[in-house]
């Protein structure tokens, strides 16, 4: 969790300013900074499904190491990059190679807790990243009005610093199973031919959709919703980061407590019930514009976060096969990675080319079709998804490794 901490701060104090870093440096509006963020995007689902598959494989800890230094490196290129069909190219080569980390880290909660604390050690898991983020945004703000070059090193260093970290304390955390040991002994190909189970178990697969429509509301908070208080409202980056900071904050304070006042309770009405929080939340910026009204929706948008996450998190644990995490997880990827690619870019082209409070009244909307979507499937698989992990899913056997080419 210290790692989690350490790396979570260099990347709160450079994300929430990227999309106006990038419209300051090139000097282009929110339909550019669309495109760049859909590239990322795009490259990041390919990275996290080989990723995925090669944390089965391989085991967690390399995959981690390897993903932090990709992610150092990725940020000193970024800071020196003057023009932007370059910072577009390098932003696809970022995209692919940087999160190949990302399944082996979510695994490796699975693996060190039992089923009925997975929702508990992801709340964990947030309450570090935020404990990060409470204090990253503030420090960015500050750091971007001298130079953005500083963020950009700062964020190289603690990832950096995270990986020494991985190398030093971390043992590998793979199961030891009949299962996982069938899987190290396949060809890559095989073990990538795996997603092939994960995409015939339907539950799943109508989860991640649903996950999608409200994640691409969620993904405003990063992306959009700096450059439209600063370009609409006049917000200025210490402004935008104290209201960032008020979110990682409540999180810090009252995640594992409402973590564990949920985690028993119907895991897909929880999502609806999220959802809907947090969709009143992002609809709210389209209507108010004191700062103190700015502050009141993200304390709702928070509400509805720290219900939706550690239980989407837990949901796909829950979903995944012992021998299967890595890949369950990097398909959860694409809840992320298909809104991070639209996204920004849907927002852009609004805030560009139509009044920009409507990027906040589609939000309100997606956000309810997100919510009746989990009330649905609740509805019609609730018995499943309620139960334990033996009935939550059609168990996926292990893939037999093919027999040895004469």
């Amino acid at each position: 969790m210290s790692a989690i901490f350490i790396d979570r701060l260099g990347g709160a104090l450079l994300f929430p300013f990227f999309a106006l870093y990038v419209t300051k440096k090139f000097g282009v509006g929110m339909t550019e900074v669309g495109v760049l963020f859909a590239i990322f995007a795009t490259a990041n689902i390919i990275g996290s499904i080989l990723g995925g598959a090669m944390t089965d494989k391989f085991g967690r800890r390399w995959m981690l190491i390897f993903g932090l230094v990709v992610s150092a490196l990725s940020s000193l290129l970024m800071a020196v990059v003057d023009d932007l069909s370059l910072f577009y190219l390098l932003a696809g080569f970022v995209g692919l190679l940087s999160n190949t980390a990302g399944p082996a880290q979510q695994a490796m909660v699975a693996d060190l807790l039992p089923e009925e604390k997975h929702a508990e050690g992801y709340g964990i898991m947030r309450v570090m990243a935020n404990l990060a983020v409470t204090i990253g945004p503030a420090i960015g703000g500050l750091l971007a009005a001298q130079s953005y070059l500083y963020l950009f090193i700062t964020d190289a260093v603690s990832s950096v610093i995270t990986a020494v970290v991985v190398y030093l304390m971390l043992p590998e955390t793979k199961p030891v199973t009949a299962a996982t040991a069938a899987t190290e002994s396949e060809s890559i190909w095989q073990t990538l031919s795996g997603y092939g189970h994960v995409l015939r178990d339907k539950v799943y697969i109508a989860f991640l959709f649903i996950s999608i429509l409200g994640v691409i509301v969620y993904i405003q908070m990063n992306s959009t919703l700096s450059v439209y208080l600063f370009q609409v409202h006049g917000v200025p980056e210490q402004g935008f980061g104290t209201i960032l900071s008020l979110n990682a904050g409540m999180v810090v304070l009252f995640q594992f407590w409402v973590t564990r006042r949920i985690s028993s309770r119907q895991p897909m009405l929880m999502m609806a019930l999220g959802t809907i929080i947090f969709g009143i939340g992002f609809t709210m910026y389209g209507f108010v514009g004191s700062f103190a009204l700015f502050l009141l929706a993200m304390v709702i948008i928070t509400v509805g976060e720290m219900i939706i996450t550690p239980i989407g998190q837990a949901l796909v644990a829950r979903f995944a096969p012992e021998h299967m995490r890595g890949r369950y997880m990097a398909m959860f990827g694409f809840s992320w990675g298909i809104p991070f690619a639209v996204g920004p870019l849907l927002a852009g082209l609004i805030m560009d080319n139509a009044d920009p409070n409507w990027v906040w009244y589609a939000s309100g909307i997606l956000a309810a079709v997100a919510a009746t979507g989990y009330l649905l499937l609740n509805a019609r698989m609730g018995r499943r998804l309620n139960q334990g992990a033996s009935a939550a899913i059609d168990p996926v056997p292990p893939i037999a490794p093919a027999p040895e080419a004469p």
